[in-house]
């Protein structure tokens, strides 16, 4: 969160403010003493300004001792009369019986000859120390120094005895007044050097806080993925020292980040082309991670599972648990999934832990091995139809040569049948054995193509017409009865050029035309077309037979997959015909299907590349 602070708010002026309280406190402490000092000495000096002489005492002491009091009187009045001094307001002399001898308040002279009815001249006159007062008049708002001084008379010798005391009483406003301007006067130069301190303060906090303003807002830049900016380096104290390492965090952290970044994005990448299905989720068991490989296989989109839980994805909450999986990480099999398509997929688990061992997730693996479980069990079937198919001929085989061997090859009318069964077996045989070698040739990639530019038209009609006489020549020979059946051509006018290998092309067709006539009824038409699209020529063949249920199209092209068992091997076909055409076929780039409807008969396609040559080309040598 980037807030703007006011200035009142921000370290500029909290820096100043410290430092002009620091200044502020200082000068109150210098102040406090300085003008503590300053009251003492004021009235130090005021006490001793209002003190009498030593001169005037003795004066007063010898008159204090006279028998005449009226004369002694007179002589103490000139005394104080002579006494000059404006801070004394009140001054009497008592003798030593406490009567007041001496007045220097003109209207207040009416007191002389009485006693004093202070209790503190008494105890002076008493115990002859001097006393001193220090009183404030709330009437007059006033403060007064009371100073009351006993006179001794040594007559003589080392006894000297009280004979009267001084009360004076002298006003302090005057030494107040002075302590109070001289405060004011420092408290203003102290408020006045405080403001210019304030000031100077902040220009100096400015100077010291700017590379951390700097550095706050490069932080924030980091903050938010900015990396560009730097911080300029006014020095090299701390602060240009702190500029530096933030500069270099800078620097150290983009690095990280684009580091991040890269590894980020690779694993993205990685996840995404890879061939297996990746599920990553939190120690729970909620789903975090999940790549589109998953999300296919699944039937899901990554919206829709994140967050669930891994057990309900997969359709495993029944049979397993979170923990059983976390300790267990089984490999499971998982064929209910998606309700789409068949598919088999096989799921890995592994734990996601820190160095420290802590458990925070885990990492499901899925494997699509709906091809695999196919293929093999493609293989086995393989296996178990290769097995019947060889063991078939040969238990026939055996049988006849049993029988021969126990003597039939006696009996002129049933050898040469046995003899014939078995040597139509043993090419059954034969054919089946070289078209599983012609299959595994072309599984290993052995079997190589001899290109060559043909007319499509002329080689399908070629292949047509050598059927035509076959035809001919079977119903020419009167000693067996034959089918009968009608090729029928609906070829384009266009001559299509095409690169094939003629051979295995004519071994395809004829493989095709054979079951067209072995499963066309007698005087059945078999139409032969060939056409031209946008990049493709495609052959057909179409027959009226008995046709395929809709249910076998997909396996007609498998090996020794047969819709009628049976009949196929009355007929003697092997079963590897058609799986040889489509290796063919897939060998040119090409594609072979079929359509077929039950009872009606059934069509099969021939797709090859096609590219138009202009009529030049065709004669061009390089």
């Amino acid at each position: 969160m980037n807030k703007k602070l006011h200035f009142f708010q921000s370290i500029h002026f909290k820096i100043a403010l410290v430092f002009a309280l620091l200044l502020f406190l200082a000068f109150q402490i210098v102040g406090a003493v300085f003008v503590q000092r300053l009251r003492n000495e004021n009235l130090k000096q005021f006490k001793q300004s209002v003190e009498m002489p030593a001169y005037v005492n003795s004066l007063l002491v010898t008159q204090l001792t006279e028998a005449d009091t009226t004369e002694a009187n007179d002589k103490i009045k000139n005394i104080l009369e002579d006494i000059n001094n404006n801070n004394i307001s009140d001054l009497q002399i008592i003798d030593a019986k406490g009567v007041i001898r001496g007045e220097i308040n003109v209207n207040n002279r009416s007191v002389i000859g009485q006693k004093s009815t202070n209790t503190y001249v008494k105890q002076v006159l008493y115990s002859g120390r001097t006393f001193t007062q220090t009183t404030y008049n709330e009437r007059t708002n006033q403060r007064y120094y009371v100073s009351i001084t006993p006179l001794f008379n040594n007559n003589g010798n080392n006894n000297s005895t009280v004979v009267g005391a001084i009360y004076i009483r002298a006003n302090l406003e005057s030494v107040y007044d002075s302590v109070n301007d001289v405060t004011v006067i420092f408290v203003t130069a102290a408020l006045i050097a405080t403001a210019i301190g304030l000031a100077l303060a902040i220009l100096i906090s400015n100077a010291i806080t700017r590379p951390i303003d700097e550095m706050k807002k490069q932080t924030a830049r980091i903050a938010r993925g900015d990396y560009s900016g730097q911080v300029h380096i006014y020095g090299s104290d701390e602060l240009g020292q702190l500029a530096q390492a933030v500069n270099n965090l800078s620097t150290r952290v983009q690095e990280a980040q684009e580091g991040i970044e890269s590894e980020r994005r690779r694993l993205d990448l990685i996840l995404a082309h890879m061939s297996d299905g990746v599920i990553a989720t939190d120690r729970g068991g909620k789903i975090t991670i999940i790549n589109e490989m998953a999300c296919e296989s699944l039937d899901v989109t990554p919206d829709e599972v994140r967050g669930k839980s891994i057990l309900d994805v997969l359709n495993i909450r029944d049979k397993y648990s979170i923990r059983e999986l976390l300790e267990s990480q089984d490999e499971l099999i998982l064929d209910e999934l998606n309700s789409r398509r068949d598919q088999i997929l096989n799921a890995n688990f592994s734990l996601i832990q820190r160095r420290s061992g802590f458990i925070i997730g885990i990492v499901c693996v899925l494997h699509d091995i709906t091809e695999q479980q196919r293929i093999d069990r493609e293989r086995r079937q393989f296996v178990s139809n290769v097995s019947h198919e060889l063991r078939t001929p040969l238990t026939s085989m055996r049988s006849y040569i049993e029988a021969l061997n126990e003597g039939a090859w006696k009996d002129e009318e049933i050898a040469p049948t046995f003899l014939k069964v078995t040597q139509e077996e043993t090419d059954r045989m034969i054919r089946m054995i070289n078209d599983l070698l012609s299959l595994s040739r072309m599984d290993l990639g052995k079997v190589e193509l001899d290109l060559e530019l043909v007319n499509l038209n002329e080689l399908f009609n070629y292949i047509l017409n050598r059927f035509d006489m076959m035809l001919e020549k079977d119903n020419n020979d009167t000693r067996e009865i034959k089918k009968n059946y009608t090729i029928k051509r609906d070829f384009t006018d266009k001559d299509l050029w095409v690169e094939i290998d003629t051979d295995k092309i004519i071994q395809v067709v004829d493989n095709i035309m054979n079951n067209a006539i072995k499963y066309s009824p007698d005087g059945g038409v078999i139409t032969c077309r060939l056409l031209e699209t946008h990049n493709h020529v495609i052959m057909s063949i179409s027959d009226q037979g008995l046709g395929m249920p809709k249910k076998e199209l997909a396996h007609i092209f498998e090996r020794f997959y047969r819709v009628d068992k049976a009949r196929s091997r009355a007929q003697g076909g092997t079963g590897l015909g058609l799986a040889i055409s489509k290796e063919v076929i897939e060998m040119h780039h090409g594609r072979i299907w079929v359509d077929s409807t039950e009872g009606k008969g059934s069509t099969f396609y021939i797709s090859l590349p096609y590219e138009e040559y202009a009529e030049g080309d065709l004669w061009d040598e390089e």
